[in-house]
């Protein structure tokens, strides 16, 4: 409609029975739209909810070990990770040492190699192990199909 006083553009939104909505206060002159704004608003609502319907939250979920375990409790944690993996979630997986076993990070290292020999099918390494502390960690990702 081009450049309108205040006065006419709220008589012509009068007129047609629609709303007069401010979409850019700051520019000069301020821009203003006639519109039906319940609509708009419900038009804008619809859109978001089927943005947040699409979109997955991926979850991290944290699997502990220690250097000694043994190869049945290693492979029952593998499992329960295949299963976080299956489900579209990270893991995360600790090894943590206790005592005299910070001198022996090796097989901690060694221990998170295995794990991720048996998770290999359902994931891969996104980040590999890494020494923090008393805990070596290791993130896991769900292969891309």
């Amino acid at each position: 409609m081009g450049i309108v006083p205040i006065r006419q553009a709220l008589e012509i939104a009068f007129e047609k029975k629609l709303d007069l909505v401010n979409v850019a206060p700051n520019a000069k002159p301020p821009v203003c739209r006639v519109m039906d704004y319940g609509k708009y608003k419900y038009e804008l609502a619809k859109k978001e909810k089927e943005a947040r319907r699409k979109q997955r939250i991926i979850n991290v979920k944290e699997i502990r070990l220690t250097p000694n375990i043994e190869s049945h409790d290693l492979n029952v944690k593998a499992r329960r990770a295949n299963e976080f993996l299956n489900s579209g979630d990270k893991v995360k997986v600790s090894v943590r040492f206790r005592g005299r076993e910070m001198g022996h990070t090796n097989i901690g290292r060694q221990v998170l190699n295995d794990f991720a020999k048996l998770i290999e099918e359902h994931g891969i390494i996104e980040k590999p192990a890494k020494l923090e502390g008393r805990n070596m960690t290791m993130f896991l990702a769900p292969k891309a199909e």
